[in-house]
C-alpha cells in the first residue's frame, strides 16, 4: 500500500531554491518515497522575452540538469513527467526571475510480500485453465503440435 500526496513548491527571482527530502527510517513507509513531477509552469506575471531554467541537483547522484526552459509567449508549461526515488533533490531557479510552479506527486510506498503476489497470480492462472472448455483446451494441444485446420484436411 502507498500514501499519494500532492506537492506544489513556487521558485520567483534569480537563484530561488526549494529542496525537497526524503524522509529516511520512516518505519511506516520502509520501502521508500518517490516525487514523480507532473508540470512546470510559468506564473502570468513572468516578463516577455525572459528566459526562466529550472535545474534539478539530486543528492544521491550529484546531477545537476535543467529540466525544465520557460518563456512568456512562447513556452509556458512543461510536462517532463520526471520520476526522482530514494533521493533527496533541490529545485532552483538558475535563470529568470519567475514565477514558476512546479506540481507533482509524493508516494511514500509501504512493503509489499512479493511471495504473496506471485501466489496469487498463479492460482488465477490455474483457475482461468480449468474453467475454459474442454474443446477449446484440446483445439489448442491440436495447433501446438505445429499442424493446423488446412493441413488436416488434406
Amino acid at each position: 500500500m502507498s500514501e499519494e500526496s500532492f506537492y506544489g513548491v513556487t521558485l520567483t527571482g534569480q537563484d530561488s531554491s526549494v529542496p525537497w527530502d526524503v524522509l529516511s527510517n520512516d518505519e511506516d513507509f520502509p520501502r521508500g518515497q518517490r516525487l514523480i513531477i507532473k508540470q512546470i509552469l510559468l506564473g502570468a506575471e513572468a516578463k516577455e522575452d525572459e528566459f526562466n531554467v529550472v535545474e534539478v541537483h539530486t543528492v544521491k547522484d550529484s546531477l545537476k540538469i535543467p529540466i525544465a526552459v520557460l518563456k512568456a509567449g512562447e513556452t509556458r508549461a512543461v510536462n517532463p513527467d520526471v520520476e526522482f526515488y530514494e533521493t533527496s533533490l533541490t529545485f532552483k531557479l538558475i535563470k529568470g526571475n519567475g514565477p514558476v510552479y512546479i506540481m507533482g506527486q509524493n508516494i511514500k510506498d509501504d512493503v509489499v510480500d512479493i511471495e504473496d503476489e506471485e501466489t496469487d497470480e498463479e492460482t488465477g492462472e490455474e483457475e482461468e485453465e480449468e474453467t475454459q472448455p474442454q474443446k477449446k483446451k484440446q483445439k489448442v494441444e491440436n495447433n501446438s503440435d505445429g499442424k493446423n485446420a488446412k493441413n488436416k484436411k488434406k
